[in-house]
């Protein structure tokens, strides 16, 4: 960083030039933190690797979990079996109208996987870009297909490298019921990680982690209009979302955003020789689950006593759950707070028992009863 850019730096400081979208708001409102998250009934024994969960027509729900794409059904969602093992991580799923089973594979690129037929049907590259790191998909009711990838030609288990490095890579993309016709609708997002189709079914919500926000673009028999974003500036990281059945969205947020990270984000010269000397596990960087090693990163101050981590302790890992309208507004949360067990929230769906929630950082399925 020469002098030139320390002087800009400062001075934006000082005029705090964006500071209405920089500035973490605080948890208030429908975003108060709760235990509720850490309440809810926890489905089965652990799934290492959980990273997202969508309810099937017959009430069984399809997980991914590391390479694997699990079927849960029964009392309890009990019974478990594996329907498909790929070379790399399964991450987003999502339902067709037609009963297929898309998946986003990390390193391979999305696949539609139908019981009718052995064979399944993949979609690599777009635009000449294999598709490393799809994040998440969905369908429209016409069969549309559109998913979002984190950072093109990187996959995503490389979401810490991808923030401190402060890259905006990201695409948005879309193809037809049979994965063929792909075509690149945005890019240059800053780490797209959640996309759903909107209960009136003629909008495209998505979600831009390292930009805190949430965007909508209206859907059109050739393609989407422009985007507009109608949620910006979030506390926390945004992952997916996925309709609650009632005309609003489920939006789990992966990690809070702290005061010491964002200080780091600006700081170029420590964060690049903190990426150049250290294990990325071990960087001032959000984390899907923290405090089970004595070498990860600490913010100096009151974080422990008694050997019990404080629940307003600063976070380097948290589990928030929001609830949102469809105008995009918060209205109601399940938190799980610093001293938590719950972190890493990826993903949710609707069910007729409740709300099935993903918490990747504790590799837990958990059912949050009743309407939330």
């Amino acid at each position: 960083m020469g002098l030139f850019d320390h002087l800009l730096r400062d001075i934006r400081s000082v005029i705090n030039r964006d500071g209405e979208d920089n500035a973490i708001p605080p948890l208030d409102g429908a975003l108060s933190p709760n235990d509720r998250l850490d309440a809810c009934t926890v489905i089965g024994d652990p799934l290492p690797g959980l990273d997202d969960v969508v309810a099937a027509a017959d009430g069984a729900l399809f997980v991914s979990a590391g390479k694997c794409v699990l079927r849960l059904s029964g009392d309890g969602f009990a019974s478990r079996a594996v329907v498909a093992e790929f070379e790399g991580d399964a991450g987003g799923l999502a339902v067709h109208p037609d009963g297929r089973l898309l998946v986003c594979v990390a390193g391979r690129g999305l696949v539609a996987l139908d019981p009718a037929r052995p064979n399944p049907h993949w979609l690599n590259a777009v635009d000449g870009q294999m598709l490393a790191g799809l994040t998440s998909v969905a369908a429209s009711a016409d069969g549309r297909i559109f998913a979002v990838e984190g950072s093109s030609g990187r996959p995503p288990d490389a979401w810490r490298r991808d923030l401190m490095e402060k890259r905006h890579h990201g695409r948005l993309i879309a193809c037809d019921a049979s994965l063929g016709s792909p075509a690149t609708l945005l890019q240059g997002l800053h780490y797209p990680y959640g996309i759903a189709i909107a209960p009136n079914r003629t909008e495209l919500w998505f979600t831009e982690s390292w930009a805190h926000r949430i965007s909508r673009m209206a859907l059109s028999g050739s393609g989407a209009g422009h985007p507009i974003v109608i949620q910006r500036n979030l506390p926390g990281y945004p992952a997916r979302l996925k309709s609650d059945g009632r005309g609003g969205f489920y939006l789990g947020l992966f990690a809070r955003r702290t005061h010491l990270i964002e200080f780091v984000l600006k700081e170029d010269d420590f964060r690049q020789e903190m990426i150049a000397g250290m294990p990325p596990d071990y960087w001032i960087a959000p984390a899907y689950a923290g405090g089970a090693d004595c070498l990860e990163p600490m913010q100096i101050g009151g974080v422990k006593a008694l050997g019990i981590q404080k629940p307003w302790a600063p976070p380097r890992s948290y589990g928030l759950l929001v609830h949102l309208d469809g105008d995009g507004e918060a209205t109601d949360s399940i938190h799980s707070r610093a001293g938590g067990r719950f972190h890493g929230i990826t993903g949710a769906c609707a069910t007729p028992q409740g709300a099935v929630i993903a918490s990747r950082g504790a590799g837990r399925l958990l059912l949050a009863p009743g309407e939330f």
